[in-house]
């Protein structure tokens, strides 16, 4: 098996050196680090890394000679000119795309240039991943820089196992909303082209959800969406580990152990109170300064005796937010540094530069507080790393509760890091936390590292898409596909077909309101067609009433079915009862329903002549959720000595009178017609009493990922009409 590894850089960087040479640079970051760890730890060779290299090379040369450093390294360099990377990058990616998911909103720019470039960008990735991808590939992208690439491959046809991870938070509905509605439409059916969808935490993976059914409709079963190209998709948690003998390694290392008592030396005998972060204003450094600084204007007994060591690593200075940032920081840090400070104590030592592994370590080691409080973090790594390198001399970690590792790390210190005074409190109380305390709580969250490491991080989540695939291909072996030609030579050589089409869902897509699923001229025109062939009994056999039915197939030579099969009407006849029915329970359940609807605003009820529907597919997805479960178990008690049946549909309940359903309307027809061929075809819970009661020799075809008595599937109302225009 062979991977593809997507992202919007390699994992190493190139450049011209001013020797005129392109040089080298191992790529830093959680995501570079944390894949290059699995994949080493995993031993796996067989990979391909598709990326941007880390510059801009316009001539031909520069490519070419990039390319062959890169396939030295099993890497794929994607192109881009200056223009686009700076509309794609800074531009949507991170003006858009990174303030707006942390919710940072009054940073956000709705550029639809910008726009433009990014859903370009995505496209050219999509053409590099197709010219090395081949079928039975295992493809990984990740992050918020390729969102629409999982359908834009998906689109292309190509037969590969997908899997998509986001690093970042993703917000609630009532943020992610703000986008323009094509935008952010764009980007969740993007995103579900792929087969599995991680995320760091629960609550990110609920806010997707949540998105995707009040925006798109989708209906969440345990983690598990039907696409629109109807495979089955999973939505799952996955919270990145590290590699945890890396760091527990790293402090008996001699380079680190030289470093450490270099920095020992420098820091005399004072408290470290370290800080490491890219400089982002999603990382808090200004909150953390403000709340170091109320320690020291509180604590005068703690000047000279304790130090922040505050690195701040440069990060997209390009943008003008981070500029703004940068002076913001330097300033705090002078008042501080000059408000406190005496000749022999610097308060605050400030880094704005990128630190060595081994420096690193060796501050970790060192620092009896990790001082780590991100406005908004998707996991946060420098948490766990500075856990896992603590090596039984105690050590306090200061977390903020917005850092998705706060989910993992119950023992650390948990902060609100909007708070400075709430930092304040929560420095006071770390430096002075006893040793025994400490050594305790490192050495619960140490136990959480070791063993939701890195490895199992990777493994989890490539085990669940595998897992995925193979419910998948049993979906995959139901569908028509390959028996396609058979059925249609079978329906043919018929002396007479019985073809028994619902409507809603297989004639037509569902729409958001009812009444307004007229069928369009192409449907008539099918059925007109196929009703022309004498040798072809066509029957819709539907859950409208009959008047509907009436005004839009009454003029078409075709036998129609109301209500799910309570009434009945012969090709050439009237209308007629397939048993007596009474509507005795119809008072009740109309003031159960009526009760409902008006506690769920969007939801409404529908009066059939048998049956009464109450709809809530405009109603907000949770807040139904909860109705719907509480509905039926009223119902089911209130009816439970009815001749009725409840049926839980594509967003309604039904009731109505038992005995009568699609099943039975079907076998009338069987048994009166006599035919040599049946096509059966349907797309919910009310088509499967039909599939259920047809002879096995029918050729009953469910429309849609599910559990079904049907013995083949299509993948949406599309195919099915394809087929019955072949039909024709």
């Amino acid at each position: 098996m062979r991977y593809i590894i997507v992202s919007n850089r390699l994992p190493v960087s190139f450049a011209r050196g001013d020797n005129g040479k392109i040089t080298i640079r191992e790529g830093a970051g959680g995501l570079v680090s944390g894949m290059k760890s699995y994949l080493g730890a995993k031993k796996i060779e067989n990979y391909i890394w598709v990326g941007w290299p880390g510059g801009v090379f316009d001539s031909e040369a520069d490519r070419a000679e990039v390319k062959l450093l890169a396939a030295g390294m099993k890497c794929v360099p994607l192109f881009l000119d200056e223009p686009t990377y700076n509309g794609f990058y800074n531009g949507f990616c991170n003006s858009t795309i990174y303030p707006l998911f942390h919710y940072f909103t009054e940073y956000v720019n709705y550029d639809d240039n910008n726009w433009n470039v990014y859903k370009k960008v995505n496209g050219l990735y999509r053409d590099a991943v197709l010219e090395v991808a081949k079928p039975g590939d295992v493809v990984w992208i990740h992050d918020y820089q390729l969102m629409l690439l999982p359908a834009m491959l998906r689109a292309s046809g190509i037969d590969v196992k997908m899997g998509f991870f986001l690093h970042i938070p993703f917000p609630s509905y009532e943020i992610f909303r703000l986008l323009p509605g094509t935008w952010g439409k764009d980007l969740l059916n993007g995103t579900l082209g792929a087969d599995l969808i991680g995320f760091h935490t629960y609550d990110y993976m609920q806010d997707f959800l949540t998105c995707a059914s009040r925006l798109l409709g989708y209906e969440n079963k345990m983690g598990y969406l039907e696409g629109q190209d109807a495979m089955l998709k999973r939505v799952d948690t996955f919270p990145m580990g590290i590699d945890f003998g890396k760091f527990q390694k790293a402090s008996n290392d001699p380079d680190v152990l030289a470093e450490k008592k270099r920095l020992a030396e420098t820091f005399g005998g004072t408290q470290v109170i370290f800080s490491i972060d890219r400089l982002d204003y999603t990382k808090g450094i200004l909150n953390r300064l403000r709340g170091y600084e109320l320690l020291l204007q509180k604590r005068t007994d703690l000047h000279g005796k304790i130090v922040l060591v505050l690195v701040a690593v440069p990060s997209r200075s390009e943008i003008q937010e981070y500029q703004r940032m940068k002076i913001a920081i330097d300033e705090r840090v002078g008042f501080i540094n000059g408000g406190f400070g005496t000749m022999g104590w610097t308060p605050v030592i400030y880094l704005h530069k990128f630190i060595g592994f081994d420096t690193l370590m060796a501050l970790y080691d060192i620092a009896q507080v990790a001082l780590v409080t991100p406005l908004r973090d998707g996991m946060n790594l420098v948490s766990k790393e500075y856990i896992a390198s603590r090596s039984g001399s105690g050590g306090v970690l200061v977390l903020s509760d917005m850092a998705g590792a706060a989910k993992e790390l119950g023992d650390a210190v948990i902060v609100n890091p909007y708070h400075p005074v709430e930092i304040c409190a929560a420095l006071e109380k770390a430096l002075a936390m006893p040793g025994e305390e400490q050594t305790r709580r490192v050495a619960s969250m140490q136990e959480r590292i070791r063993s939701y490491d890195i490895v199992r991080w990777g493994d989890d989540f490539l085990k669940e898409l595998m897992g995925l695939k193979e419910m998948q291909d049993i979906f995959n072996a139901k569908l028509l596909g390959k028996n396609e030609e058979f059925l249609i030579s079978r329906c043919r050589s018929a002396k007479k077909s019985l073809l028994l089409l619902d409507y809603d869902g297989t004639l037509i897509p569902f729409t958001d309101n009812p009444e307004a699923a007229v069928p369009p001229k192409e449907v008539i025109e099918l059925l007109k067609d196929l009703s022309n062939n004498p040798r072809n009994e066509v029957v819709v056999i539907s859950g409208r009433n009959k008047e509907v039915l009436d005004r839009w197939f009454g003029s078409l030579d075709i036998s129609l079915v109301a209500e799910h099969g309570v009434l009945v009407k012969p090709r050439g006849e009237e209308w007629n009862f397939l048993r007596p029915l009474t509507t005795d329970w119809k008072t009740t359940v109309m003031s159960i329903l009526k009760d409902y609807a008006d506690r769920l605003p969007g939801s409404y009820i529908e009066e059939k002549q048998f049956s009464l529907v109450w709809h809530y597919r405009k109603a907000e997805s949770e807040f139904a959720s909860l109705r719907v479960d509480e509905l039926f178990d009223s119902l089911s008690k209130f009816t439970s000595n009815a001749d009725v049946q409840i049926y839980k549909g594509n967003k309604i309940i039904e009731v109505k009178n038992a005995g009568a359903n699609k099943g039975i309307a079907a076998t009338s027809f069987v048994n009166k017609l006599e035919p040599d061929f049946i096509l059966a075809l349907g797309d919910d819970y009310t088509d499967e009493d039909m599939f259920r009661l047809l002879p096995k020799e029918a050729y009953t075809i469910r429309i849609g990922v599910a559990q079904s008595y049907a013995r083949y599937n299509v993948r949406n109302s599309s195919d099915a009409l394809r087929l019955l225009d072949k039909l024709v």
